[in-house]
């Protein structure tokens, strides 16, 4: 039993850091900023390349101030059906994707008390998503401001407009004002072109001649860098002279164009000409990566006939040189990227070349081997790296879902892939996103395989851990049948375990408790042992628990303890940790529960994992209410604290009320310690922190009774309140 969420919204911004300088554009920023103040939704719209992005992300940083939890961006490039929008802004927020509601509803409960600048990156091919997301947003959140970009306006009531222009250009009869007065587009130029010939200034010797070539790519930003990136090979006046000749060549097959989408596609026509054909070919190739990716990827997807596996590094490497490919920097190392205005171009090529098919594959056959890869990783000291590789493959891994569920024939794996990655939708708080890709696949493919049976157990463990049982026992009854009448007998392991899963979150305990062990003997006769088996024995041992047989549940929490510990293995062990509190907490060992609880929130927090999270936040709050120095108020904070996490999490304690216990005592306690307006007080502080600020409290509660400050001043005002069920001194 376990689910996951990314759920973060503390004070600050999480915006890419900038890669160069940031040249021009003050009026435009200010202006932006301004329209900032007074409108809850403002779009920047304006042709592929005139910078968009880089001015809405700079407006937004300098503006994150403002909002007290900060500022989110969504890019939406890699967002390929409006379906898929509400999970990528879930996940952009870092907000819980778990329930069986739909996205939008979870985010407008989210963001209703929220104060936040949400930046939508790239709205042209979602408009009218985009449009109806933001309207119900902005309806359901006061405190929301939303900041899009995008090729045209969403249409929103209230939708305030900042058309962006391309940079100004020094127009050749001004020329004497000198470099001291250089315009925006002519300061752009000489700063790219500084980075590709180290030492080049714009003097009055080149300015003229730099001053025309601007005005000839129109002050669009990324012509103007693409031709600076020629400076290499060419001069100021070589670079003008070819140009030139490009857009009389090429002007006559779009007249039906807008100009500067004409001198745009130009320049990038021009600057794909100037590439060598082994750069021409790598550039279509990366065209379908979407997102951020690593050289490994490069040379896997990529390599092929005309491009040798040693070769394309260096290839990288020319075409990083010419503003083509972008250089990230982050957790995972260097990564790529294309901008979306050439990776369109560079798709079309691929196209062209017959070999969008296979180069698509290659792609697919990348990520379903990261998703396997990541399968093995999670049973192991890696998993918190692995959740971030995966989370890094995001992008990518929705574009070979997506090949997959719309190309004959590749239903199969589909069906694989989106069961392989059961760690992710469940250890990183997607299941949401999950069910929408498993249940896809489940119905293009009904055909009773190996991947099939994966696929169901996988929907039926997401369903579960959603409350939504209705969905997860069909699932895992045709998961058993047909593992039955095939001979699977790794299907009929999962299945069994899926459903003792399905039978404990129903309170059925006697029944989970007989579908456990039958899990765990299937188990061993096929000689598995990952997170899955470890999950079942902390199960066991809950169910056992749950039941009064404490003595038999802590032999099978310290078979976890042990295998954990040998294995390097945390995402189970912080479960146990859970399950260890509740042990200590029924023999009233106040001391060992109040440890194994903080560590699983410690170790939860650190997996982003909302359901381990609230399930110690409610021991801990009953533990409050227990001991020597009792502290009902710190209870409450953190019964609401627990409140609004289960709130995210879906189905309060997943439909259980056997989960329910501590929370329920807890509850009842606080209440007949405090009076209303104490309670009532002390319960809506706690519902105010998020994930963050709940893990800092209870580390910090921690480090407090480690120095002998004891329960918190309204404890001491309160200790005369009578208090049930003392347990032992810490």
């Amino acid at each position: 039993m376990r689910t996951g969420s990314t759920c973060s919204d503390s004070p600050g911004h999480r915006l890419p850091a900038e890669l160069t300088s940031f040249v021009g554009r003050e009026a435009e920023l200010a202006e932006l900023a301004e329209l900032l103040t007074h409108a809850r939704l403002v779009t920047v719209t304006g042709p592929g390349g005139v910078g968009k992005t880089r001015l809405a992300l700079r407006a937004a940083a300098a503006a994150s101030h403002r909002y007290a939890d900060g500022v989110r961006l969504v890019e939406l490039a890699g967002v390929r059906g409006p379906q898929l929008l509400g999970h990528a802004v879930l996940e952009a927020l870092r907000l819980p994707d778990s329930t069986t509601r739909a996205p939008e509803d979870v985010l407008a409960e989210e963001l209703a008390d929220r104060e936040l600048l949400l930046v939508l990156d790239g709205c042209e091919h979602l408009v009218e998503a985009c449009a109806a997301l933001t309207d119900r947003l902005l309806r359901a959140a006061p405190g929301l401001r939303v900041l899009a970009t995008g090729r045209e306006v969403l249409g929103v009531a209230g939708e305030r407009l900042h058309p962006l222009a391309p940079l100004p250009v020094l127009d050749g009869r001004d020329g004497h004002e000198g470099p001291g007065r250089l315009p925006a587009a002519v300061r752009l130029f000489a700063d790219r072109a500084g980075a590709v010939v180290p030492g080049f200034e714009v003097d009055d010797r080149n300015l003229a001649e730099v001053a025309r070539l601007c005005r000839r790519l129109d002050g669009i930003p990324l012509a103007v860098e693409l031709a600076a990136g020629r400076l290499r090979a060419l001069s100021v006046e070589q670079i003008t002279t070819r140009l030139d000749d490009r857009f009389k060549l090429l002007v006559g097959g779009s007249r039906s164009g807008p100009e500067r989408h004409r001198t745009l596609r130009t320049t990038i026509g021009w600057s794909h000409e100037l590439c060598s054909s082994q750069e021409r070919l790598l550039w279509a190739r990366l065209s379908v990566f979407t997102g951020g990716f690593d050289l490994e990827a490069v040379e896997y997807v990529c390599a092929g006939e005309g491009l040798v596996g040693d070769e394309l590094l260096d290839l990288v490497g020319e075409l990083i040189a010419k503003s083509v490919l972008l250089r990230e920097h982050g957790p995972l190392g260097v990564r790529y990227r294309l901008l979306d205005t050439l990776r369109e171009y560079g798709a079309q090529w691929l196209r062209a070349s017959g070999e969008e098919q296979r180069l698509r594959r290659r792609h697919r056959d990348w990520y379903l081997g990261v998703a396997t890869w990541g399968e093995l990783e999670w049973f192991g000291p890696r998993q918190p790296e692995t959740a971030e590789r995966t989370r890094a493959a995001h992008s990518n891994l929705r574009g070979a879902l997506e090949f997959c569920l719309s190309e004959p024939g590749e239903e199969q794996l589909a069906l694989l892939l989106a069961g392989t990655l059961w760690f992710y939708w469940v250890g990183s708080g997607h299941l949401g996103e999950g069910r929408h890709w498993l249940d896809r696949a489940l119905a293009l493919a009904p055909e009773p395989t190996e991947a099939r049976a994966k696929a169901l157990w996988v929907t039926g463990y997401l369903a579960t851990l959603q409350g939504d049982l209705h969905r997860a026992r069909p699932a895992l009854a045709e998961c058993h049948r047909q593992a039955v009448e095939t001979g699977d007998d790794r299907a009929l392991a999962y299945a069994v375990h899926r459903q003792g899963c399905a039978a404990l979150i129903g309170d059925e305990l006697a029944r989970a408790t007989e579908l456990f062990e039958e899990a765990l003997w299937h188990y061993e006769t096929i000689g598995e042992l990952n997170s899955n088996v470890l999950m079942a024995m902390f199960e066991l041992g809950v169910a056992h628990l749950f039941q009064g047989e404490t003595e038999r549940g802590t032999i099978w929490l310290e078979k976890v303890r042990e295998v954990c510990e040998e294995y390097g293995e945390q995402w189970a062990y912080a479960y146990g940790r859970y399950a260890m509190a509740y042990a200590a907490w029924l023999a009233g060992d106040l001391r060992q529960a109040r440890a194994h609880a903080r560590e699983c929130v410690r170790l939860n927090h650190l997996f982003r994992d909302l359901l381990g999270v609230v399930l110690a936040l409610d021991v801990l709050a009953v533990l409050e209410t227990e001991g020597p120095d009792p502290d009902p108020y710190e209870a409450a904070v953190l019964l609401g604290a627990a409140h609004r996490t289960w709130r995210a999490v879906g189905k309060p304690f997943c439909g259980s009320v056997t989960f329910n216990t501590p929370h329920r005592t807890g509850l009842e306690r606080a209440r007949a310690a405090l009076t209303e307006q104490e309670f009532t007080g002390a319960f809506e502080l706690g519902a105010a922190l998020d994930l963050d600020r709940a893990a800092a409290r209870v580390a910090a509660r921690r480090t407090a009774r480690r120095a002998g400050n004891g329960p918190s001043p309204a404890a001491g005002r309160l200790r005369g309140s009578a208090l049930p069920a003392a347990g032992q001194r810490e």
